[in-house]
This record gives structure tokens, sequence and C-alpha cells, in this order.
């Protein structure tokens, strides 16, 4: 695109009229103006999901991952709002992992969208608990310990894409394994464990820095103090992430980690898979086996109460935020926009010379759910 267009909209903070000009993919200009009419659409930067497993279909972790998988998945991705993800992986042989990895170097290569989108690889696992409960929907026959050399074979196999690493903290060679890993600047972060509080601060001196979906991946019973929640929540060196669809954790689960945490060191996640974005029914999964999809877009191993992963995706979790939790949203577009994206070194911001990857939202009063107008990725509208 080589013409200008602009954008009129109002800041989300400020109220503040703004004309959003646009060449070539990039935000040439901005001018800044007095306050907005409440009629202006507002505006946020677009998002950074630092935990996707798939979505609308896509499945990064099923059989034998399919470059034009990852391209599909990656434009999936754009149209709902997301200019930065990090496509995860779950436990799994080293083989699938690797191969999945170089699918992964491939997409980035080869498709522009993926080259622009992929920030990185989440690995999750495999160094996890082998517990029911903590260990999740992780394949226990492959649960191991964490390993320097499969991390470097890792990296060999998608030219050092690997950005983040969840592992237990409680693992036989964990903390070698994190010194080595954050040592490269890859971010580890704890989570499907059963660990007490000593081995989580074990683990952040030796240099993990975040939280995986805190809360979720860990037993249902816990020692009411200290366990790995508290010691989690109560350590400002780690940056927590958050499942916020409303079946992961409740508003008041959700709400006080959150105050505890700090807007600032929280992180919203889809953490979605292949179901998010379906139609409501029942599927099969390699992984997860028999799977129902209900309308509300809680996925659920069919016949049971468990949680089959998120049905939602970034943008549903940030539209449906305030309303969920009576936060505001400037909280929401903090967590899902700006914090994920500073701690993998981003720069995710609506300024001039920058991307120009931005949401326009309508929202009839502060109280209202806000609905999308539209969705601009790479300077180009998506929807």
């Amino acid at each position: 695109m080589t013409d200008q267009v602009t954008y009129s909209c109002r800041g989300l903070t400020t109220g503040q009229a703004l004309s959003i000009h646009v060449k070539g993919g990039v935000i040439a200009s901005i001018d800044h103006g007095d306050a907005a009419p409440r009629a202006a659409p507002l505006i946020i930067p677009a998002l950074v999901d630092l935990q996707v497993n798939g979505f609308m279909g896509h499945d990064l972790n099923e059989g034998h991952l399919a470059v034009e998988t990852v391209i599909a998945l990656s434009q999936a991705l754009s149209r709902v709002g997301v200019c930065a993800y990090l496509p995860t992986l779950i436990t799994a042989g080293e083989n699938e992992i690797c191969q999945r990895l170089t699918a992964i170097r491939q997409a980035v290569e080869e498709c522009p969208t993926s080259g622009k989108m992929i920030a990185g690889i989440h690995i999750e696992g495999p160094a996890i608990s082998n517990l029911d409960g903590p260990r999740g929907a992780h394949p226990a026959e492959h649960v191991r310990p964490a390993s320097v050399a499969e991390f470097v074979r890792w990296q060999e196999a998608c030219g050092g894409l690997v950005k983040i690493v969840t592992l237990a903290p409680e693992t036989r060679g964990a903390c070698k394994f994190i010194k080595h890993a954050t040592s490269t600047g890859v971010v580890v972060s704890l989570g499907h464990s059963n660990a007490d509080e000593e081995d989580v601060a074990r683990a952040v001196d030796a240099g993990a820095t975040m939280s995986t979906h805190l809360g979720n991946g860990i037993s249902n019973l816990l020692l009411r103090h200290p366990n790995a929640i508290w010691a989690q929540l109560a350590d400002d060196r780690l940056t927590a992430s958050f499942i916020a669809d409303r079946h992961h954790l409740p508003k008041s689960t959700l709400t006080a980690m959150i105050r505890a945490k700090g807007v600032e060191r929280s992180v919203l996640i889809s953490d979605s898979v292949r179901f998010a974005g379906q139609p409501a029914g029942h599927y099969h999964s390699a992984i997860g086996g028999d799977v129902e999809v209900s309308q509300d877009g809680r996925v659920l191993i069919a016949g049971t109460p468990f949680l089959a992963g998120s049905g939602s995706s970034l943008l549903d979790i940030l539209l449906g935020f305030p309303e969920f939790t009576g936060m505001p949203l400037e909280d929401a577009v903090t967590m899902a926009c700006s914090a994920p994206a500073r701690h993998i070194g981003l720069k995710n911001e609506l300024a001039e010379g920058q991307p120009a990857n931005f949401i326009l939202l309508e929202q009839d009063g502060k109280a209202s759910k806000p609905t999308v107008s539209d969705i601009i990725f790479d300077g180009e509208s998506v929807m």
C-alpha cells in the first residue's frame, strides 16, 4: 500500500482526538486534537499473545505440523487483532517437537505475514510435573527432565526462535536448565508444577522471570500456606500470565491475583486451542480425545467437567474483561498489548514510524462491552 490513509479516532485514556496517518504499512504521523466526539472510535494497539496452541481449526500440536498450518494460523490471528504471537508447542517426543519447530521456522522464512507476526516460540514442557492435575492435558509418556542438550537441539531446529520455555521448578535439572536458557536471552516460566515455596524461590534465583497461566496447571488441593501460588504472586521478579476467559479462573480469584501481582506485571494470554473460534459442538482431538465446545466457548473433555484448553481468542478475552472483572478496559489493554510485548523485548505502541497495527473500538459508556469497528494489520483493514 502506497497511498496514505487517515484514521480519525480518540485515545483510550485521554479521550483526545487523534488522526493516525498510515502509509506503506507504517504510522507515518499522528495529529493530536482537542477532546474527540463520543462517536469517534477508541484506538488501542494490536494484541500480543504469548501462548497460542491453535485457533480456528489450526493445530500446532497434532501429528506432523505442516508449514501451511502455521501460515493459516498466523492469518487467522491477524484477523482477530493479534499483531505478534508465540506459537506454543506442548510436551511431546523430541523428534516431534523438533519437526514442529522446523515447520514454524520455515513459515517465518516463507510467509511475510508469519515473519512479521511470529515473535518467537513458546515450548510448554516437557519438564513438567508427571502428576495428574498439575500435568493438565500434556501426555504423561513424554514428560521428562529438563535437558540443556535438548534445548540446544530445539534452537538448532528453529534457528534460535525459542523465546519462552515453561517448566516445573521442582523437576530434576530445572535450575541448571534455567541458568543456561536465560543466559541465551530465553525467558523461563514456571508452570504445570507441584512445586513448594522453596522450589519457586530457587528457580527465580536461577533466572526464571514468569509464571505460566498462574492458578491453572496446578493441583486442586494445596496447603493453605505457604504454597506455589502465594510464592509466585509475592515475588516481584515474576510476571504472571492469566487465562481470563471466564472458565479457567473465577472472577474473584483472577481479580485478587491481578491486584496482588499488579497490572504491569500481569499478562493476558489466550492459551487457545484449535477449537477456539469454532462453532459449538463435539470434536475429536489427538491430545484431549473427544471434546465438547459449548455455546459460551468452554472447551471440555466430553462427558466431564474438565477443561481441554481455551476456546477464546485474546480479542474475546480483552473485550469481555471489564464486564467480567469490573476492572477498566485500560488495564486489559496494558495486559494484552504493552506488558506482553515488553516481557519479550518487543515495542508495541502507537507511535510515528511503528508498524500500523491497531484496533478501533466502539464503546457506549465505560460500563458497556466494547465492540470492534475495524482491525488494521500491516496498514490494511483485515475485517
